[in-house]
């Protein structure tokens, strides 16, 4: 993890240490106080519902170097406590004190679909050849991201990032804290309308990716998405193209699914050079996910052919699509981290491709749409009748309007309050040769589906 001494970190902060020793090092940073585990600084942030000071004590307890504070708070006599005038601004000079000197090169990827997947990918095909580390889960905004990069290791040579939004502007100032080599976009798709209003409001806000890039950087780029590409032609700079349709610098061709969802086979093409790659990963989402991956990977210094041997060492990401073999030739995939109309559609499609004697899906509400909720509900339960999945069960107000749709075109469904509710009885319904898709929204919680369903299970593969 990124150390140094305390007193270097007040005076990066612009703070003064009123209590503890100038020499002790620290290690890496902290804003709950359950997360510290030794040598770390606190970050004694104010929010709407808590404030950090109450609980300075506590991690000073668990072994927090020192707390950064902004007002008085209960500690004991020599623990460290550096004042500044507001923590979170604090946060972030410590954040751009270190990232002038660590790590040595970051990559900075963001999306509205994908980009965790991309990310993870990223970092197992850089690994092969760099020093690599990555943000760990979805630690990608203007708080996840400090205490991201402050938890790297010294001597990391490539930071694979992920950056997101739920505001205009947010985007913006976690790029200027990362200063990335190198922009990687996945895609522009309907996620967060209620915060934004139109998709193109949606494009802006991840154009702001570009307000930190160094002005030599690269961008990595999905020429398949009309709006990542009209993004990105205001960048002046070097451009790379991925594309599983169009015309690209970086294609693929032939892709087909491996038997009993084991994954995706595909030809990948780099100008005059071809690998053939096995990815663990079902689904052409997942394509375009490594395709992304891949093209920054290989302009950065990998070879195909290492990137090929990588890419058999990818692993789905917990409630990412995440494919469960179980008993009885019964396949449940986990898609329940969230949801939105492109990715519900890319998910169903990727399951149907898998060969099973009954498809049927558990689909949460989709969250954050605003007006457009209703309409695109119905479109998302009309679209999985009309792709053969039945029963379709709704879980949470707004899947109500979906099930009613996918009724109406045909398929057999249900509908549940909560999570909760569904998972008391769905857990039992798998028959043998099943293939079960359970996405929504994270605020909905079908996670509880997912692991009644496993718990239930016997000989899982």
């Amino acid at each position: 993890m990124v150390s140094g001494r305390v007193s270097e970190a007040a005076t990066a902060m612009q703070g003064r240490l009123i209590s503890g020793s100038a020499e002790a090092q620290w290690v890496g940073a902290a804003l709950d106080s359950r997360a510290v585990s030794g040598g770390e600084l606190f970050f004694a942030l104010e929010g709407d519902r808590t404030d950090g000071h109450r609980f300075v004590l506590q991690a000073l307890e668990r072994g927090a170097r020192a707390a950064v504070v902004s007002q008085p708070v209960e500690a004991r006599v020599g623990d460290g406590l550096i004042e500044v005038d507001d923590t979170f601004s604090a946060l972030h000079r410590l954040t751009r004190d270190v990232r002038s000197r660590i790590p040595e090169h970051l990559v900075a990827v963001t999306g509205s679909v994908g980009k965790t997947t991309t990310k993870e990918i990223l970092a197992t095909l850089l690994g092969s050849k760099f020093r690599v580390a990555r943000n760990p889960g979805s630690l990608n905004n203007l708080y996840g991201f400090p205490i991201a990069l402050l938890g790297i290791p010294d001597d990391t040579q490539w930071m694979v990032a992920e950056m997101g939004m739920s505001t205009p502007g947010e985007l913006g100032q976690v790029s200027m804290l990362g200063r990335p080599d190198v922009a990687v976009f996945t895609n522009v798709r309907p996620a967060h309308l209620e915060a934004f209003g139109t998709l193109r409001a949606i494009a802006e806000a991840k154009a702001e990716l570009l307000q930190g890039l160094r002005a030599d950087g690269l961008v990595i780029a999905n020429r398949d998405d009309s709006e990542v590409a009209r993004l990105v032609e205001r960048h002046d700079g070097d451009v790379a193209w991925f594309a599983v349709v169009a015309d690209g610098d970086y294609t693929v061709a032939d892709v087909h699914q491996l038997p009993a969802g084991q994954g995706t086979a595909f030809r990948l093409i780099a100008g005059e050079e071809e690998e053939d790659i096995e990815l663990p990963l079902h689904g052409l989402y997942n394509v375009e996910n490594f395709l992304a991956a891949a093209a920054c990977a290989h302009r950065l210094g990998v070879s195909l052919s290492a990137i090929g041997e990588a890419a058999a060492h990818i692993e789905g990401q917990p409630m990412r699509g995440q494919l469960h073999r179980l008993a009885a030739d019964r396949v449940l995939i986990d898609d329940c981290y969230n949801s939105n109309p492109t990715a519900l559609l890319q998910a169903l499609r990727s399951a149907r491709e898998l060969t099973g004697q009954r498809h049927w899906a558990v689909l949460g509400d989709m969250l954050e749409l605003g007006e457009t909720a209703p309409d695109l509900h119905r479109q998302a339960g009309r679209e999985a009748a009309e792709l053969g999945f039945s029963p379709i069960v709704g879980v949470g107000e707004l899947a109500r309007d979906l099930v009613e749709a996918a009724s109406a075109a045909g398929a057999q469904t249900r509908w549940y309050e909560s999570a909760g509710a569904a998972a008391e009885q769905l857990a039992a319904e798998m028959r043998s040769g099943d293939v079960v898709l359970i996405k929504g929204s994270r605020g909905v919680g079908l996670e509880a589906v997912v692991e009644s369903i496993l718990a239930l299970s016997e000989g899982v593969a």
